[in-house]
């Protein structure tokens, strides 16, 4: 009872003091003198005490290793099955808590077994998503399904609350259960003015971390924080925008009211913030209507001032965002292309790969974005697979059969600055017929058309949308600059086509002079 009444103190003070308070609770003598008490008593002590104990015990920062927590954990075993369901949702809360030993391991597996046969009898859904969310991510798949047959019983009484934790506890155990989390999502969007904005936050970091894609929820967060965006501090707003472009969504109207921010006032943007900016509009592939220009020289600027302190990686996060937008920040190309910049670039480390990707992006976009640049007259291309891989299988298939021979296209064509193309076919300058692929077609001819197939995946676009996020926005560009006419295609909703629809659908794009099947927006070149 003594440590018990300790710890509602503490867990009552502000987050700042709990530390210092913390420190002075265990070297106290009469913190020592509790738990003495406590571990004489451990045996004789009521479920709930017992449980609590252990509670107050670890949360006050007492060592795992101490006689005192081993025993509290070997008494919680030895009276597991005598523990009321609220105790076992604080038992699971403590176990999260701390690091496997024989005695943390033995009772997990025993309260996993207890859970699984109590569930059905469960009806607090507090207890419920606690449970989840100790339960965690290796939980077995059974265990996951019995709980979430119990929450979906009592999802038509959510509370606000209840639905975000739900929210979290799925999150948590990595399970994404539709039904749950339409529910949740329903509960959030009528109580959306009530959301805590650190809670908007997590939601939609639970939303990316499930892969749930929930378009309605997403635009009630983006219109409530943009109908009141002058409540909120601009590091919100950036925090918001943060989490939606790891989602892929893209929130237009908030985002134009904050470029109109930042072009106001740019001084509040440090470096971090800067990155984040940069790195939500260029993946979004958007920059604010009427006010592009200014906008971008706007960051620009900004960038230009960090530049004596920057990193080489963060130098190359600001540049390759410009650059996707389609602006060359030339004082910032410069410094990152000097020999000590790339070398600490290339040298080995986990993100060599992404970085690597990131300069050859920098490159292209250097060569093939400049106002001098002009088409080549032969672009040299070379098919780098004879296997169709599955994403490939059936569009080469309809093209077999629409064009009658695998001369009359080329597949996975290999391009300067390693872009690749999924199919090209050449056609005459009235699209009324294909040409094969021989050497003699392989010359600078007016007459003759390049088109590009791009299969790709839903998560290339914005959500919701046929806007192409900002690497596939610049591949598209600089294709165009090497004189293909680009035709991109969903591949979801191509391989759900049948094999005759397929054909015509290619047929139609081949032929047809509207050979974009999306009504895309692309960004233009600043320069």
């Amino acid at each position: 009872h003594g440590l018990g009444a300790v710890w509602r103190l503490f867990r009552g003070l502000p987050e700042e003091q709990r530390r210092h308070e913390k420190r002075l609770i265990l070297e106290h003598r009469g913190f020592v003198g509790l738990c003495q008490q406590l571990l004489r008593a451990a045996r004789r002590l009521a479920r709930g005490d017992l449980v609590f104990s252990l509670h107050a015990v670890v949360s006050l920062g007492v060592p795992q290793n101490t006689l005192l927590v081993q025993t509290l954990l070997r008494v919680c075993q030895e009276k597991l099955n005598q523990l009321d369901n609220r105790c076992i949702s604080v038992l699971a809360t403590v176990l999260t808590g701390l690091d496997k030993d024989k005695n943390v391991s033995a009772l997990q597996a025993g309260l996993r077994l207890l859970v699984e046969q109590r569930i059905p009898h469960i009806r607090d859904i507090f207890i419920l998503q606690n449970l989840m969310r100790c339960m965690g991510k290796d939980a077995p798949v059974s265990l996951k399904k019995k709980l979430e047959k119990a929450v979906l019983k009592e999802v038509d009484d959510l509370t606000l609350l209840n639905a975000q934790r739900v929210f979290f506890a799925l999150a948590a155990m990595n399970y994404c259960s539709i039904p749950i989390l339409n529910a949740c999502s329903e509960k959030i969007l009528e109580n959306i003015r009530d959301a805590p904005f650190r809670q908007l936050i997590l939601i939609l970091e639970a939303c990316r971390d499930l892969q749930y894609r929930n378009i309605k929820l997403f635009s009630a967060v983006a219109n409530y924080v943009t109908s009141t965006a002058c409540l909120w501090d601009r590091r919100q707003i950036i925090l918001l925008l943060s989490a939606f472009a790891m989602l892929g969504f893209q929130p237009t109207e908030l985002m134009d009211i904050f470029a109109e921010k930042v072009t106001e006032d740019p001084e509040f943007l440090n470096l971090k913030y800067l990155l984040i900016i940069l790195r939500v509009y260029s993946q979004l592939n958007y920059v604010p209507r009427g006010q592009k220009q200014l906008f971008i020289e706007t960051l620009h600027s900004c960038l230009n001032k960090y530049l004596p302190s920057i990193s080489s990686t963060e130098l190359l996060k600001a540049v390759y965002s410009l650059c996707i937008l389609g602006y060359l920040p030339h004082p910032a190309l410069d410094q990152l292309l000097q020999k000590e910049n790339l070398d600490e670039l290339q040298s080995g480390d986990l993100y060599k790969d992404q970085k690597e990707m990131m300069l050859q992006c920098v490159k292209a976009c250097v060569e093939l974005d400049s106002p001098t640049f002009t088409k080549p007259e032969l672009e040299l291309a070379e098919d780098c697979s004879s296997l169709a891989p599955d994403k490939r299988r059936k569009a080469r298939e309809a093209l077999l059969e629409l064009l009658g021979d695998e001369n009359m296209f080329r597949e996975n064509v290999q391009l300067l600055h390693k872009y690749h193309i999924d199919f090209e076919i050449r056609v005459d300058s009235e699209r009324k017929k294909v040409l094969p692929r021989t050497a003699t077609d392989d010359h600078a001819d007016s007459s003759v058309e390049r088109l590009a197939f791009l299969f790709v995946p839903l998560s290339a676009f914005c959500m919701g949308t046929t806007h192409p996020q900002g690497k596939l926005a610049v591949k598209k560009r600089h294709l165009t600059k090497l004189g293909y006419e680009v035709i991109v295609v969903m591949n979801k909703k191509f391989q759900e086509m049948t094999n005759e629809d397929a054909v015509e659908f290619l047929k139609g794009k081949i032929y047809s002079r509207s050979a974009f099947p999306f009504s895309e927006v692309n960004v233009q070149s600043n320069n």
